[in-house]
């Protein structure tokens, strides 16, 4: 048995086929669970090489087990794969997949590269035989070879096992490169390209445990697989972290004893993230290390992250760096402590916890590492208003129930655009950050759009309890603040339905008309209330008067109490439901509200995209100036300025260029996007600028090229 480690260039170049055998489970790698993440992570990895070439960041996918065949082709060599036949398969199929949209696109030296790692030469393929170099021998061969042999374009649904998870596989990788590349023929493109290409080739690695023919491959599988328990990211974390201390010549005895605080049960506890369960160490590590870079963090790349960081970025040594992080997690704790406990007032970024563990996400909480960051020193108040601009970000998308899998993304996109930013201009530059975004995965929805959804959202069916509860507490919280009460105790009150789920008996109606419009309010929000002890069923079912008065006798709760004080001289019906439903709405507005003037306009980028927009639109279009500092954002690049002229030209160091993509190009001596390589003084990059002025135009209106 021998280990190696290599990149898909390496372990893929040569004439070969990697056999999946007969034996082997079907491909069974999902979207959200295993496609995702790992998109995630070739993206980042894309993303930063092109911001920071000389770094060669990387990224490793895992290991595979593979035994040389007993009976080996004179041409071909044969591998039966023994472990990994998951992220083989799934490497092979996202190469594919971007190998054919670089071909269409007309990029066949780049598609030629990818090719040669997912098919064998014809000259080295005997008649008849396939030129895959992975072949599944199980139910999966007819679809995973007719999906990697199709000629581009590929119509995915039109292929004969459309409904394969292996032709999902490819249709979703096509859809996310796609997406991801652009409009072809621009220079973003074309830097985009070449950079997934590179990363497709050398920028992931593989270990690769190659096995003699007479080696006991299923041993070593059952090791691999079925012994002991998995190292967690904060495992590898610690061992990472005592080792350096060790050769720094630190006390590693007392730093373990007093500076390393994920030992105790708080820390070893897993939790949910999604569908999957991680520790909240491993957890707390993968938000730190956003907070600290800026940039998303698969929690599969946790520890290679956290050791590149240390290496390469942190400047500090372990000693310096480790109470650090100890102090953080402290905080971290305390809020999560604060969160759970069910009385006393939470400050707004304990409530956010508390918000976020019943919305059943944890996106926001690396922003809240990076605000209360040592040496930060912000004040309360701009804490405060940061926290509630991200957190009406994040919930407005939750009440339209949005996909929420790209915000991660913005949230570190965020950080790194106002690492440096003043304190004084935090907030704006925030809130101004998210305003900005305009489609759908992750834009912030503006007041009208709520109101219209919500009008009519069957609450109580649509959302899970804890979160329909958290909303409902946040209305009872901001009528509390009015009368300067204290917060609702978080003892997870029971939902009343005030109109009962079973009122056809005691709420009777005449006709079939009245009964559907009845029917249709029964879960809306203005039907629903919270109560501090559920009422017995009988009282809950029963008339109106009856109920009213059970409620009147037991209620302590202003947002009930407001329905009592409505009904003291009316029945509860249609029309109050309605009146209600709007006053919680706009409740809900308030306590989570958008910048004035801000209505969450959505540009479809694929319909309306930005490559026809130049600076001399921006300028005559009041968001840019002639004369205006353009500074360059690029790590190895900052301090270089350049100046806008009146005309939309760029000028620098007595040169002149006419688009950001060339004064960028002259910059860095390569390919570069100046819309993102460039920035204006108050930090926003030339793309941000470009959003605010296409989210600025009807929606109909295209572009007017003079």
């Amino acid at each position: 048995m021998e280990t190696f480690k290599r990149t898909p260039l390496q372990l893929f170049n040569l004439p070969q086929h990697f056999v999946i055998p007969l034996f082997q489970r079907p491909y069974v790698w999902k979207e959200s669970e295993q496609w995702e993440p790992l998109w995630m992570d070739i993206r980042r990895i894309a993303e930063r090489r092109i911001d920071e070439p000389r770094l060669g960041v990387t990224h490793f996918l895992g290991a595979v087990v593979i035994q040389s065949h007993e009976a080996q082709s004179q041409r071909l060599t044969k591998w039966n794969v023994i472990d990994g036949q998951q992220r083989l398969t799934t490497l092979h199929i996202l190469t594919d997949a971007a190998g054919s949209l670089l071909a269409q696109s007309g990029h066949s030296r780049l598609s030629d590269q990818l090719e040669r790692l997912t098919h064998n030469d014809e000259r080295f393929v005997e008649d008849g035989d396939s030129r895959l170099k992975v072949r599944h021998l199980n139910r999966d061969r007819a679809a995973f070879d007719e999906v990697m042999s199709a000629e581009p374009p590929i119509d995915h649904a039109d292929l004969q096992h459309a409904d394969s998870q292996l032709v999902a596989a490819h249709s979703y990788f096509s859809t996310v490169v796609e997406q991801w590349l652009g409009a072809p023929g621009t220079d973003a493109y074309a830097d985009r390209a070449n950079e997934l290409t590179n990363v497709l080739l050398d920028g992931i690695q593989l270990v690769s445990i190659e096995l003699e023919a007479s080696e006991n491959s299923q041993e070593i599988f059952e090791t691999l697989n079925a012994r002991g328990t998995p190292l967690t990211a904060a495992d590898l974390v610690r061992n990472f972290v005592f080792q350096r201390l060790e050769a720094e010549g630190g006390d590693t005895a007392k730093a373990y004893r007093e500076d390393w605080p994920f030992e105790t049960k708080f820390w070893m506890r897993d939790v949910s993230v999604g569908r999957n369960f991680i520790s909240r160490s491993s957890l707390f590590l993968n938000q730190w290390l956003m907070a600290k870079t800026g940039e998303e963090v698969s929690p599969q790349a946790t520890f290679t992250r956290f050791k590149s960081f240390v290496e390469h970025e942190s400047g500090v040594t372990m000693a310096d760096l480790l109470p650090v992080i100890k102090q953080q997690a402290q905080q971290y704790e305390a809020w999560t402590e604060a969160a759970a406990r069910p009385g006393g007032s939470l400050s707004p970024t304990e409530m956010a916890v508390y918000r976020m563990q019943a919305g059943g996400v944890e996106v926001l909480k690396p922003l809240l590492i990076w605000l209360h960051e040592p040496g930060r020193a912000l004040s309360a108040e701009v804490i405060a208003r940061v926290v509630s601009a991200a957190e009406s970000w994040v919930v407005r998308r939750q009440l339209l129930r949005l996909a929420g899998s790209d915000l991660g993304r913005v949230v570190a996109d965020v950080i790194a655009a106002n690492s440096t930013a003043p304190a004084e201009e935090l907030v704006e530059r925030v809130s101004g950050h998210l305003a900005r975004l305009n489609v759908t995965s992750t834009y912030w929805p503006g007041d009208e759009e709520l109101r219209l959804t919500l009008a009519t959202e069957p609450a109580y069916t649509r959302f899970r309890r804890g979160r329909l509860r958290m909303l409902l507490e946040a209305v009872e919280d901001s009528y509390r603040t009015e009368t300067g009460q204290p917060q609702i105790e978080r003892n997870g009150y029971p939902i009343e339905h005030l109109l009962p789920r079973t009122w056809k008996e005691t709420w009777p109606v005449e006709t079939p008309e009245e009964a559907e419009a009845r029917q249709e309010r029964v879960h809306r929000f203005g039907n629903l209330t919270l109560l501090t002890k559920s009422l017995n069923s009988k009282i809950s079912n029963g008339p109106w008067r009856s109920k009213r008065s059970a409620l009147l006798d037991h209620n302590t709760i202003t947002l009930t109490g407001r329905v009592i004080k409505r009904t003291e001289h009316d029945d509860w019906d249609e029309a109050l439901i309605d009146e209600r439903t709007s006053e919680l709405i706009e409740a809900l507005l308030r306590v989570w509200p958008v910048p004035e003037g801000h209505h969450g306009r959505v540009i479809d980028p694929q319909t309306k995209a930005g490559d026809w927009v130049e600076l001399k639109h921006l300028i005559e279009a009041g968001f840019l100036v002639p004369g205006a500092k353009l500074v360059a954002t690029h790590r190895d690049f900052k301090g270089t300025e350049a100046t806008l002229t009146a005309d939309g030209a760029i000028e620098m160091e007595g040169r002149r260029f006419s688009s950001p993509s060339a004064a960028g190009h002259a910059v860095r001596k390569s390919a570069t996007n100046g819309w993102y390589f460039w920035a204006v003084a108050d930090g926003r990059r030339l793309r941000d600028v470009r959003s605010e002025f296409q989210n600025s135009m009807p929606v109909d209106e295209g572009p007017q090229i003079s």
